[in-house]
């Protein structure tokens, strides 16, 4: 099962929206079979890993991180394909949480006969695949809010300026998260001062995200590069008021579009209710202090990840990463859980989640 494991995480980000799989199958003690789920539309693990082992799957025993499926999707059910192998006894790490999988695919394996055992390395499992989890679960995409900082708590100089706070290294970090997450926000303001691309750019490649932007009037100019390149799919959410042709010229574009909200504001809890409508599974947040401090303020996040540089800023007017809220007493401040701290080229990347209080 570690051999699967290490199968399923090669493949994470590039499987999205699909989990990713890995998948062993050992006959008298020797690998015969491996496999591992590469992209949507293209066959399961187990089925990479059946097809490898040939005859030899006949008796054998096969090792899954996830459920095999039970329905006919893009790809046939993968427990037929077990079936169909004369797999004898089937380890699966953990049950998919997915509707239309949900026990089935064990269930049916148990009535043709099979051996099946739920539950080795269960945790690990789980780890691989947080979002398609967590939706699969909370019917809401997994939040992720990304920050730079000095050691002082600086997202900016007094100027606005940023490039750059962290290093190299921590970029190259970020790179990959976009990678791994579904889509990326950022929000007009951003996108104004900066020009972002938002694109994955990783030494050998990477999927890019869906870009969105947050602009409630659609002030976005057409000639930003987001609007410009059709690197990735861009969306912008407006509010009601925005201007009928301008969201005419930006969905002219093929690869843009505008949701256009039914207020003239931006909720972000409706913001966040509508990326689930629209099975969207995570949400990379590279907003300044204002978009985080709205999903802060909400409690729509699951981990804040923050890039902390050896860098001392200062200053009245720089801004902090937490900026537009406040509390009066230290009481009420909102309690966080520190996940992990490892330290990326001279930075420190410091993973937080909101406070459990199963833990009290």
């Amino acid at each position: 099962m570690l051999h699967a494991l290490e199968l399923a995480r090669l493949t994470i980000g590039q499987t999205r929206p699909n989990p990713s799989v890995g998948a062993v199958v050992v006959k008298d003690g020797l690998v015969v079979g491996t496999g591992t789920h590469m992209r949507p539309g293209h066959p399961h693990a187990e089925v990479y890993a059946l097809g490898q082992a040939g005859e030899l799957a006949q008796g054998a025993t096969i090792y899954v991180t996830l459920e095999p499926c039970s329905h006919y999707g893009k790809t046939p059910p993968c427990a037929k394909a077990i079936i169909d192998a004369g797999i004898s006894k089937v380890y699966v790490a953990m049950l998919d949480p997915n509707p239309k999988v949900a026990g089935q695919g064990v269930e049916w394996l148990r009535k043709e006969g099979i051996d099946v055992e739920v539950g080795l390395l269960e945790k690990e499992a789980e780890e691989i695949n947080p979002s398609f989890f967590y939706f699969m679960k909370y019917k809401r995409p997994f939040i992720t809010l990304k920050t730079a900082v000095s050691f002082d708590g600086k997202m900016t100089a007094n100027s606005g300026d940023s490039k750059w706070i962290t290093s190299e290294e921590s970029r190259l970090d970020v790179h990959y998260h976009r990678h791994r997450h579904e889509a990326i926000l950022v929000g007009i303001e951003t996108v104004k001062k900066d020009n972002p691309l938002l694109t994955t750019r990783l030494p050998h490649g990477g999927l890019n995200p869906i870009r969105i932007v947050l602009d409630t009037n659609l002030s976005i100019s057409l000639d930003v590069r987001l609007l410009q390149s059709n690197d990735a799919r861009t969306i912008v959410v407006c509010g009601s008021d925005s201007d009928s042709e301008k969201i005419e010229a930006i969905e002219q574009l093929d690869h843009a579009e505008v949701w256009q909200l039914d207020s003239s504001s931006i909720s972000i809890q409706q913001f966040v209710e509508l990326l689930t409508d629209k099975k969207i599974m995570s949400l990379y947040v590279e907003g300044g202090s204002s978009i985080h401090s709205a999903f802060i303020q909400e409690q729509l996040f699951n981990e804040i990840h923050l890039y902390m540089a050896p860098k001392l800023i200062g200053g009245a007017k720089s801004k902090s990463f937490f900026n537009q809220l406040g509390f009066d007493e230290v009481k009420d401040a909102i309690q966080l859980d520190f996940d992990s701290v490892d330290k990326i080229g001279d930075d420190l990347k410091i993973v937080a989640k909101p406070h459990s209080k199963e833990d009290e």
